[in-house]
């Protein structure tokens, strides 16, 4: 855990997503509280992490369906990388979109979510091929390598799922594209946190120490509620994988 003078994940979103709309930095769709904001710079982020190595290397990404990861899934596509996307809230498990199947425009479209459903392909979690890259969406980030969402886990319980079922491992990296005003210096941390190796902002990278990343699911710390909600869950829990 942080240090106790540290603020609560939730203060830390709140002051980060006010902070967003003041600046003027904040994109639709707003209100940005409650989402992963988009912001002004998402695009250059996102061509940032575009020059890194494991990016060019990576033959199969995955990246959340979030407004401002949409740069990062429009330059997969076209640079012929397999898209691997979950659907919101993990809902229709995961889809895959590969660009050597798609005309000019649905490379463009297949990297909204609308068109991932329209182009991808719904794949279970045990039939995806190896994930090389994972990127996430963040409200907040430290250099530490420490992330918050929107506060419901999707990104831990994704990773947490393709960890079950080795399409990830210790040595994937993870990668997060934000605004410089949402690295923050100190962010809490839990168990089942899922860590960052590298932040992409809109003007700078930042290399993160490694931290150990969830092994799998924590069962004992999900609540009933998320794992009625997710049919993917549900599954795993009664075959107990």
């Amino acid at each position: 855990m942080g240090d106790r003078d540290t603020a609560s994940k939730q203060e830390i979103r709140q002051r980060i997503w006010r902070l967003l709309e003041e600046r003027g930095v904040a994109v639709f769709p707003t209100p940005v509280a409650g989402r992963i904001p988009n912001f002004k710079g998402a695009a250059e982020a996102a061509n940032l992490l575009r020059k890194s190595k494991h990016y060019i290397d990576a033959d199969v990404v995955k990246v959340n369906p979030d407004a401002p990861q949409a740069p990062v899934r429009r330059n997969v596509l076209r640079d012929g990388k397999k898209l691997i996307m979950p659907t919101p809230r993990i809902k229709h498990g995961f889809l895959l979109i590969n660009p050597k199947k798609l005309h000019q425009r649905g490379l463009r479209d297949a990297a909204t979510i609308a068109g991932a459903y329209r182009y991808g392909a719904k794949v279970e979690p045990r039939d995806l091929p190896s994930i090389d890259l994972v990127v996430v969406g963040s409200v907040a980030v430290s250099p530490m390598g420490w992330r918050i969402g929107k506060g419901e886990g999707y990104s831990e319980i994704e990773y947490a799922l393709l960890r079950t079922f080795s399409k990830v491992d210790e040595d994937t990296p993870v990668y997060t594209t934000v605004h410089d005003l949402q690295v923050v210096d100190k962010i809490p941390h839990e168990a089942y946190d899922l860590p960052v190796d590298r932040i992409f902002t809109n003007t700078r990278v930042i290399n993160c120490p490694k931290n150990p990343k969830p092994s799998g699911i924590i069962w004992n710390l999900l609540p009933r509620e998320k794992i009625e909600a997710i049919p993917l869950l549900q599954k795993l829990r009664v075959n107990d994988v």
